[in-house]
């Protein structure tokens, strides 16, 4: 994925003055490092700026500005963590600010363009209004405007600034490009200042409940987080709309929140008119809550795939071809004769003999799946394709590489929001290696792996809500998410794999809601290692405390041996045994060397088992404690339970950041 610095010309680090706590010690630094000379990068002692210039693109009047809106992630937040904000409240936001300006911003002598949606117009700064964040403001000389709708005359413009008594909010002014560097702080100010209100300020903000907890880490850095991740296309198209959607119903709901607790009068009347409009209060504050609730979800990383997003392909299969017959696509960048007599020998030759088999040769993969109908093979030659575009699979089809995975490569290249999107009854993919670049998710729906290598720059493998994965004897690695994502109502069955250097090796989703069904989860022999996270991370919300806490139980099926443990969770059966029973009786056969190498082997094996088991219990305590809030005090276990089996045998949970597997709550 593209670097963000690598969409503009100039990349600076935000400079900014030492407080007087740190001034003595820079001081000592530079001495200490004088001798290979202290850098004097932002310093003043020095002329010039550090700043890089934008040139304008429309009157070629109007100066240079300062290119300030190239920062990368970690340089605004820096700026505003160290420097603007720290660790104020909400509602101490504006006096941070307004301190923040007071140290670093010249309240004077400079130069800026007003811009507005309708015109840009040269000005000269007067003086600030730190708290207010505002500028006193006088037009240059000579005047200098560039109208975008229709003309605006001096005395036009004189007036304008009259009526807002000369004072224009920092936050649309650009200042203008001054070489000496004596400006450079000031045009960092206010490009902090203006990107904070214009992306991360939320208007409802100093309303908020939680003003208590530090603002920083509450609000700033997961709105960051998330802007950044669309600007660098991380985040669905989809959810990007839904997001933008949402911020602007808040927008208009907290407004009318705004204006109807206005127009209430603070007097202690019980009018018929007052009573109404509290209750019309109330339910807007409810709509807000709602919706601010969604937002919070989409901008927290971790959950903003859980109830933020559900995506809805569009999809159809094209069924059986109308002839009824099914094709073989052969794809290959070149077809040697040795290549084809291979082929013949091991793939094209028809069972039975009497059957003549259709062949079609293509040298793009994505146009053979592209032509593929119900029951078609995609045979795929060694070589490295480069695909720009999404593997949409509707139908029932085999894409089968003809040699090792590590020779056969389809590398995505281009933005979308997936790389390989199957939804057929049955799809197989075998011996590929797919190198997935700007996709945003990974293989979707119902598909098979088998021998075939992933390699993730975004999110790996989505098993998404009713979709089935059967991935076996295959490698994921390198995915800036988790390498497997489980939905509720999924199946998800992994065999011999390996899942490695992943934010998260596999993220189970919250199936405690009563619109999910339990997802199927079987793991078998797998090696899950080196990942930043957890190896098997389950996210949930916290528990109402009405429920119970439960002991995880099992069902008395469950076989066990020296070599591997296996933990069937079945909520439908008779017999119930406790986990920590059945693990304690295998250690009591297990001679001493056997219970070193199988509780290495084992620990995240029983800590998965164990934790969904007991989410699940809950969910049919949940259940039944709705009903019985409907009045229904008996209900049928047969139409009440969800069977839920997880089947964890044997896998192998090494160097994973965090330990085996971990619980987030939300």
């Amino acid at each position: 994925m593209n670097s963000l610095g690598g969409l503009w010309q100039v990349t600076v680090l935000p400079q900014f003055p030492p407080s007087d706590g740190c001034k003595a010690e820079l001081d000592m630094d530079c001495k200490e490092e004088e001798e290979d000379g202290c850098s004097d990068y932002g310093s003043r002692d020095k002329p010039g700026t550090i700043l890089g210039r934008l040139v304008p693109d429309g009157n070629a009047l109007f100066p240079d500005t300062f290119q300030t809106n190239h920062f990368l992630f970690y340089e605004r937040f820096k700026a505003y963590q160290d420097y603007m904000l720290a660790d104020c409240k909400a509602s101490e936001v504006k006096e941070f600010t307004a301190e923040y300006l007071e140290k670093i911003l010249e309240p004077s002598g400079w130069q800026a363009i007003w811009r507005t949606n309708v015109f840009e117009v040269l000005v000269e700064v007067e003086d600030v209004e730190y708290l207010t964040l505002k500028a006193v403001v006088q037009l240059s000389k000579p005047f200098l405007c560039e109208p975008r709708i229709s003309n605006f005359t001096l005395e036009c413009m004189r007036e304008l600034l009259e009526a807002k008594e000369h004072r224009l909010p920092l936050q649309e002014l650009w200042v203008v490009f001054d070489d000496s560097g004596e400006f450079d702080q000031t045009a960092l100010a206010v490009e902090h200042v203006r990107f904070f209100y214009q992306h991360i300020w939320r208007s409802w903000d100093e309303d908020d409940d939680d003003d208590d907890f530090d603002y920083f880490v509450r609000c700033v850095e997961p709105r960051l987080r998330l802007y950044y991740d669309i600007l660098e296309d991380r985040v669905p198209s989809a959810l990007v709309a839904d997001y933008y959607d949402l911020l602007a119903q808040c927008e208009d709901l907290y407004k009318k929140f705004l204006d109807l607790r206005n127009s209430i009068p603070n007097s202690d009347s019980d009018s018929e008119a007052e009573n109404v409009s509290m209750v019309e209060g109330l339910k807007l504050y409810d709509k807000i809550e709602h919706v601010k609730q969604k937002l919070k979800l989409i901008e927290n990383t971790l959950l903003r795939y859980v109830f933020g997003y559900q995506k809805h392909t569009g999809l159809q299969a094209k069924g059986a071809r109308p002839s009824g017959a099914k094709i073989t696509h052969v794809v290959s960048n070149t077809m040697m004769s040795s290549l084809l007599h291979s082929l013949l020998r091991d793939k094209l030759y028809p069972e039975p003999y009497n059957e003549e088999l259709q062949i079609q040769f293509h040298s793009d993969p994505l146009m053979a799946v592209n032509a593929c109908y119900e029951g078609d093979t995609v045979i795929i030659c060694p070589g490295h394709y480069v695909v720009d575009g999404t593997f949409c699979i509707a139908d029932s089809v085999e894409l089968e590489g003809y040699g090792l995975p590590d020779d056969i490569v389809i590398e995505k290249r281009g933005k979308g929001d997936s790389f390989v999107d199957c939804t057929g009854a049955s799809v197989r993919i075998s011996s590929l290696k797919l190198v997935q670049h700007d996709a945003v998710e990974g293989i979707l729906r119902k598909t098979t792996l088998e021998n075939c290598v992933l390699q993730c720059e975004t999110t790996g493998v989505t098993v998404r809500t009713s979709a089935e994965l059967f991935m076996k004897n295959s490698d994921l690695y390198g995915a800036k998410g988790a390498g497997v994502e489980i939905y509720p109502g999924s199946t998800c069955t992994l065999i011999g794999s390996g899942i490695h250097h992943c934010k998260e090796g596999i993220l189970i989703k919250d199936f405690l809601d009563e619109y999910y069904d339990n997802p199927t989860i079987t793991m078998v022999n797998n090696v899950i290692h080196n990942n930043e996270g957890y190896g098997v991370v389950l996210v949930k919300p916290t528990v109402s405390p009405d429920v119970k806490p439960v002991a995880a139980e099992i069902s008395a099926g469950t076989f066990f041996s020296s070599f591997s443990i296996l933990y069937a969770v079945l909520f439908a059966g008779c017999g119930v045994w406790n986990l920590q029973q059945i693990y304690q009786c295998i250690f009591t056969e297990l001679g001493p060397g056997e219970r070193a190498d199988v509780s290495e082997l084992t620990e995240g094996n029983y800590a998965i088992a164990n934790e969904l088991a007991a989410t699940s219990i809950k969910k049919s305590q949940m259940q039944k404690k709705r009903l019985s809030d409907l009045g229904i005090t008996e209900a049928d276990d047969n139409l009440m339970s969800q069977e839920m089996f997880v089947s964890i045998v044997g896998n192998q949970f090494k160097r994973n950041g965090k330990g085996s597997f971990g619980t987030f709550l939300f």
